[in-house]
């Protein structure tokens, strides 16, 4: 019996500091009344004729040596925290329990050199008015800083506050097939939902997420039904590299769960109905990137069309993509006319917006990382099954079938592939 008083008085101060914390947010009755409404997003950059970006345009990635007196962050330990200490008491030097100072503000204070030789990043903790400091684990500040490991447990609240303002109350489109709403039963637990993709919502309320993924979006279909996604945006201090959010964490960059209602461009009648439109390349093609480089896309990079432009009085239009993955932006010159390479701009036929554009987005799911790799690459690897070589090669131009069970597909490249009685490729030869 004692023990079960003692949990309640637990979860008693615990849901109190959350009733007291605003940031902390849940989907059951998320309301916006407490926070200033923005309007649906139209862009920030009207002397510009490039297309706006939200996320550029808002939100700057602060590395840590770019951190400034006054950031705000709180303390969202994982697993791994609870376990590690983080942070160190400046008025005692002992460590303090991740546990203990879970949803506490941490106002940065610059970084310091202790008498040690050891350097300290800095806090002021805005709850109990202690100062708390990061001890950098290997050499000095400035060698630490240039990585993206940043301080653990810490979510940047930076983000959470603009993207406030500039989200609730906002129209936007689902881009994702699974949400999550919180739990009614555990403080903590969350359930995962599926939800169509493209569904019209309204951002309900905005708060923190987790240290990887600092703004949790609460948003509310037509029915009144919330859902939430914790997003990545600026990224600052969220300890993961690029690269990470290129393939099983999409959904959890701002692009690749929503879509502002207010951020599509506008196409002439002929073209409205591309835009908006997933797409996949089926080839491996060449792209403009924003800062006006041409750069290699590979083979299967999902897409959303976002404009197209005529170009003069040819055939060839400018279109705009939006990577799926990443949220970047694109442009390539293409035609809807099939000339047959003869009438194409640099003499490829993969300008024909047919040859070059699939439908949809096309997955991985149940495909290693290096033999996605390579399927984007057009290769056959060892240890491939018929359809992942199909993806990577297309149909072959032979087969031929032995009578123990093995399998060899010819390609007119030269490329000869060889499986064995399981459908794995056991052999790759080039003629």
């Amino acid at each position: 019996m004692k023990r079960v008083l003692f949990l309640l008085g637990i979860a008693f101060v615990f849901n109190t500091v959350i009733a007291q914390n605003s940031y902390i947010v849940k989907t059951h009755g998320a309301t916006k009344s407490n926070v200033t409404i923005a309007g649906e997003y139209t862009g920030t950059d009207s002397q510009s004729d490039r297309e706006p970006d939200f996320v550029a345009d808002n939100f700057k990635f602060y590395s840590l040596c770019d951190w400034q007196e006054g950031m705000k962050f709180m303390v969202i330990p994982e697993r791994y925290d609870l376990i590690v200490n983080t942070f160190i008491d400046a008025s005692t030097n002992k460590e303090v329990s991740n546990g203990s100072l879970r949803y506490k503000i941490m106002i940065y204070k610059g970084h310091s050199l202790a008498a040690d030789g050891n350097a300290h990043v800095n806090f002021l903790c805005q709850d109990d008015n202690k100062m708390y400091y990061y001890q950098i684990p290997n050499g000095s500040f400035e060698d630490y800083c240039y990585g993206k490991l940043g301080v653990p447990t810490l979510a940047y609240l930076g983000d959470v506050d603009i993207a406030r303002a500039k989200l609730i109350g906002s129209k936007v489109y689902t881009k994702a097939d699974l949400y999550y709403i919180d739990s009614n039963t555990t403080m903590d637990a969350v359930e995962e939902v599926t939800v169509p993709k493209n569904t019209e919502v309204t951002v309900a309320a905005v708060g923190v997420g987790t240290r990887s993924f600092p703004v949790k979006i609460i948003v509310e279909d037509a029915s009144g039904n919330q859902f939430f996604e914790n997003v990545a945006i600026s990224r600052t201090n969220s300890g993961m590299r690029d690269d990470e959010f290129i393939m099983d964490n999409v959904r959890n960059t701002f692009y690749g769960a929503f879509e502002l209602a207010g951020a599509n461009m506008s196409a002439p009648g002929e073209y409205a109905k591309y835009v908006g439109r997933s797409v996949h390349t089926k080839y491996a093609t060449k792209m403009t990137n924003k800062q006006d480089k041409v750069v290699s896309i590979r083979k299967f990079s999902n897409f959303i069309i976002k404009g197209i432009q005529p170009n003069g009085n040819t055939n060839y239009v400018k279109m705009t993509l939006r990577s799926s993955a990443t949220g970047e932006l694109y442009t390539k010159q293409v035609t809807f006319v099939n000339e047959n390479v003869a009438g194409d701009i640099d003499g490829y036929k993969e300008d024909y917006y047919n040859y070059l554009f699939g439908s949809g987005s096309v997955g991985k799911k149940g495909i290693s990382k290096a033999h996605w790799k390579a399927i984007q690459a057009g290769r056959a690897v060892i240890g491939m099954s018929k359809s992942e070589v199909s993806m990577a090669k297309g149909d072959a131009d032979k087969v031929v079938e032995s009578h123990n069970g093995s399998v060899l597909w010819a390609y007119n490249d030269g490329t000869v592939i060889k499986f064995n009685k399981s459908g794995k490729v056991f052999k790759v030869e080039k003629h």
